[in-house]
C-alpha cells in the first residue's frame, strides 16, 4: 500500500510540474503575441487606435469634433475650434462607454520640452507623425486626418494666451493664440479597449490543457 501511495505521489508531482510548464508557456505565448503586434493597434471596436509605443489611445476619427456643439470655426461643420472649446470637447467625450479623454500633450515623453519647429518627435502628435508615419496624406489606420494644425493641451508658458499645436500637413510644432480656430484630436492614457480585448484562441487552448491535466490527476488518484 505504501508503495502505491509513493507512486501516486510521484505522479502527482509530475502533474504539478507539467501544469507549471503549461502555465509558463501560456504566459510566454501571450507575451509573444502582444509584442508581435504593430505599434498602432485598432481597439474599442474600431473606435480608437492604441499606440503601444506611447501607451495612449487615439480616436480613430481624427476629426470627430466636426459638427459638434464645440465646432465654432468659420465653417461650423469643419471641426475647427478655439483652444478652450477643443479642451471642453475632449473632456466631454464618451466613446464606447469610455470617458477621460484629453488633448495630446506637446511635452516629450520624459517631460522635457516642448520642442519647437520640425522633427519634434518627442511629443505625442510628433511621435505619431514622425515615428509612426501618420500624415494627412498617409493617414494609415486613421480617418479624416486634416492637413492642418491640431491643438495640443499644453499651454505656451511664456504667454498664457498661447498654446502649442502640431501640423499634420507640414510636421512642425509651434505655439499660437488660443482664439485661433484649429482642429482637435482626442487621446486617452492607456489602451481604452484593454478590458474588452483578450487572446481568445490562446486562452481557450490553455483552458482545455488545464482541464485535461486536472482530469488525468483525478484518474490517477482513484487508482
Amino acid at each position: 500500500l505504501n508503495f502505491y501511495k509513493k507512486k501516486v505521489g510521484v505522479l502527482n508531482k509530475k502533474n504539478k510540474a507539467l501544469l507549471s510548464k503549461v502555465l509558463c508557456v501560456g504566459v510566454l505565448s501571450l507575451g509573444v503575441i502582444s509584442t508581435a503586434n504593430a505599434a498602432l493597434v485598432s481597439t474599442l471596436g474600431g473606435l480608437a487606435v492604441y499606440d503601444t509605443d506611447r501607451d495612449i489611445s487615439w480616436l480613430a476619427d481624427a476629426n470627430a469634433g466636426a459638427g459638434s456643439s464645440f465646432d465654432n470655426g468659420s465653417n461650423t461643420t469643419d471641426g475647427r475650434m478655439t483652444w478652450d472649446n477643443a479642451n471642453a470637447w475632449a473632456t466631454s467625450l464618451n466613446v464606447g462607454g469610455v470617458m477621460g479623454w484629453r488633448l495630446p500633450t506637446a511635452f516629450n515623453a520624459d517631460g522635457t520640452g516642448p520642442c519647437s519647429g520640425f522633427n519634434c518627435t518627442g511629443s505625442e502628435m510628433g511621435h505619431l507623425f514622425h515615428v509612426e508615419g501618420i500624415t494627412a496624406a498617409a493617414p494609415g489606420v486613421f480617418s479624416n486626418v486634416q492637413p492642418n494644425v491640431y491643438w495640443s493641451g499644453t499651454e505656451f508658458s511664456p504667454n498664457p494666451s498661447f498654446a502649442w499645436g502640431f501640423s499634420f500637413g507640414g510636421g512642425f510644432q509651434d505655439a499660437g493664440g488660443k482664439g485661433n480656430d484649429l482642429f482637435a484630436w482626442a487621446v486617452h492614457s492607456g489602451d481604452v479597449g484593454a478590458s474588452a480585448v483578450s487572446e481568445p484562441g490562446t486562452i481557450v487552448l490553455m483552458g482545455l490543457g488545464l482541464v485535461g491535466l486536472l482530469g488525468l490527476g483525478r484518474r490517477q488518484r482513484r487508482r
